[in-house]
C-alpha cells in the first residue's frame, strides 16, 4: 500500500469518527507528528568534518569543478 493510499484511508477513518471520539485521537496525532519533525542531529565526527573540510578545500580551489545546486 503507497503511502498516499494509506493517508487517504486514514484520513477516511478520521473523517467517520464520532465527534466524541476526535479529542481522543488528537494527542497521539500531535505527539507523532511533532516527533517527525524533531529530527536527531547529531555533531559530525571527527572523520566527517575531515571530510567537508577536504571537500571545501577542493571547492576553493578549483569551484570550475562543481555544480551548483539551480543548474540540476
Amino acid at each position: 500500500m503507497t503511502a498516499a493510499i494509506l493517508r487517504n484511508k486514514l484520513h477516511t477513518y478520521i473523517d467517520t469518527l464520532p465527534d466524541q471520539s476526535l479529542p481522543a485521537l488528537e494527542p497521539l496525532l500531535s505527539f507523532m507528528a511533532d516527533e517527525y519533525w524533531k529530527p536527531v542531529i547529531e555533531p559530525a565526527s571527527p572523520e566527517e568534518i575531515a571530510m567537508i573540510e577536504e571537500s571545501m578545500q577542493e571547492y576553493r580551489e578549483h569551484p570550475e569543478t562543481w555544480t551548483r545546486l539551480q543548474d540540476i
